[in-house]
């Protein structure tokens, strides 16, 4: 029997008024995945986050979360998971040992000698009152208290905003023990190194719909790959091989980009005295810009460049 999807979506639609904020989204993520869920600002990411937790009705469609209903059937689903925001909104008076003791009665399930463990691991004063705590170590509460709940996903919105590259750095290898363990990680990042480091698949959203969706090794498709050569003697013009453009020479050294197979730029260079060549795949960084940067806009019909007014 298979299992049943840890998050699935099926035409998932939000209205707020005149505007659509989400249409048609159909999505599955398996039990113990690590799904990357990007977009720019406006994209439809924070409404669908909303949606599987239940804060705001789906014009249409539906949304689950391990098979339940996640409008009518919220308390139940709520059960499997735990949410981080990236804006924190505590309780100022109460202390962090006081918030993270709410929190875990709130979720239902408390693992207390891991939370004692990433208290000590966030580098969290648990004694003090929240009004004293800065931004990010407001984060690190709610990110303690999500990863101790042991939940079977972990919905993480933005979960790093606030943190330090340490911190930062600690949040990834408690996710990754948390994928080992067998949680499922739905992860809303602007870090596109987080979500690399971190993600089995990787959708893309844009003004409200799915454009992307795979394996980063699947979606390099996106973005040339880039390629740097250093010749012994003349350089020969490559600039009408197939597949190849943005040819810049400086000297005696060519860097290019190559969309599709390599192999009619390899052999040209084979009979050119190639002293060294780099190529290098692109990031998620530069696929994500390549695709939905400001390049990639002016290339978009009916796009609009330059300041506005």
């Amino acid at each position: 029997m298979p299992l049943v999807p840890a998050v699935r979506t099926e035409g998932l639609t939000k209205h707020f008024g005149a505007v659509t904020a989400l249409q048609d989204l159909d999505l599955e993520v398996a039990p113990g995945e690590a799904f990357g869920y990007l977009g720019p600002n406006g994209a439809g990411k924070t409404t669908t986050i909303r949606l599987l937790l239940g804060l705001v009705q789906p014009s249409a469609g539906r949304a689950e979360v391990f098979g339940l209903d996640c409008r009518r059937q919220a308390v139940e689903a709520h059960r499997h998971l735990a949410y981080v925001p990236g804006e924190t909104n505590l309780w100022p008076s109460l202390t962090g040992t006081e918030t993270l003791h709410l929190l875990g009665r709130v979720q239902g399930q408390v693992d207390a000698a891991y939370r004692d463990e990433l208290i000590e691991r966030f580098d969290l004063d648990p004694s003090k009152k929240v009004r004293q705590y800065s931004k990010g170590n407001r984060q690190k509460v709610v990110l303690i208290a999500a990863l101790m709940s042991r939940a079977d996903l972990l919905v993480l919105d933005e979960p790093t905003s606030g943190l330090d590259p340490l911190m930062e750095q600690t949040f990834r290898q408690c996710a990754q023990e948390a994928r080992r363990r067998g949680q499922t990680v739905f992860l809303s990042s602007h870090i596109l190194s987080e979500v690399e480091a971190l993600c089995d698949r990787v959708g893309i959203l844009r003004d409200g719909a799915l454009v992307e969706m795979g394996a980063l090794s699947d979606m390099r498709h996106l973005s040339a790959l880039s390629v740097q050569v250093t010749f012994h003697g003349p350089v020969p013009d490559i600039s009408t091989v197939p597949g190849v453009s943005e040819v810049e020479v400086t000297g005696s050294v060519v860097r290019c980009q190559v969309l599709g197979p390599i192999e009619p730029l390899l052999k040209v260079l084979a009979e050119a005295g190639v002293k060294e060549l780099l190529s290098q795949e692109a990031s998620l960084e530069q696929l994500f810009l390549a695709h939905y940067g400001p390049k990639a806009a002016q290339k978009r019909p009916g796009a609009v460049t330059g300041a506005g007014p």
